[in-house]
């Protein structure tokens, strides 16, 4: 009878464990994407430009705090489409660089699927986006190239033009 009980016990041990482990791993912080913004951006390869002036307007700790934020992202070709000698004045330039970057930042969690249903979107810089559906996605001018990339504070939109406020 001891050696039955103490089987069961242990049997009921084994299956809380297994049934905890299988809780934790099917809930969503299992699916949480653990990089930030900023470490995402740097990952990707593609945003070069982007991290260096994010890192020369002093916008590191902001991006990388609990947002949550949407960025349209511009990658290293849509800084390259800027006039000769733009990125470099800008990167002397904090203040300019700063509304600039913050142009393409909106505060909350913008996906996707919630641009379809929005003309405008106010930016942490103060002035407005422009979304147009028609044929793909516009931002302003710019084309998003890549949607929904997730971050653990926010999601990146990725864009083929830099986005210039005016």
């Amino acid at each position: 009878m001891k050696k039955s009980f103490g089987i069961q016990v242990m049997s009921l041990a084994i299956a809380t464990v297994l049934l905890t482990g299988s809780v934790i791993a099917g809930s969503n912080y299992a699916d949480k994407p653990k990089a930030d913004i900023v470490d995402t951006a740097v990952a990707a390869g593609q945003f070069n430009t982007l991290v260096a002036a994010i890192k020369a307007a002093g916008l590191v700790d902001t991006l990388k705090s609990d947002g949550p934020f949407t960025v349209f992202a511009p990658t290293d070709e849509a800084f390259d489409k800027l006039p000769a000698g733009t990125v470099e004045a800008l990167l002397k330039d904090k203040e300019k660089l700063a509304a600039i970057l913050t142009y393409h930042v909106v505060a909350g969690q913008v996906m996707a699927k919630d641009v379809a249903g929005m003309s405008k979107a106010a930016t942490v810089q103060g002035s407005e986006l422009v979304f147009n559906t028609e044929n793909g996605v516009m931002v302003n001018n710019a084309m998003v190239i890549k949607a929904d990339v997730m971050t653990s504070n926010g999601v990146i939109h990725v864009i083929d033009t830099v986005l210039i406020p005016e």
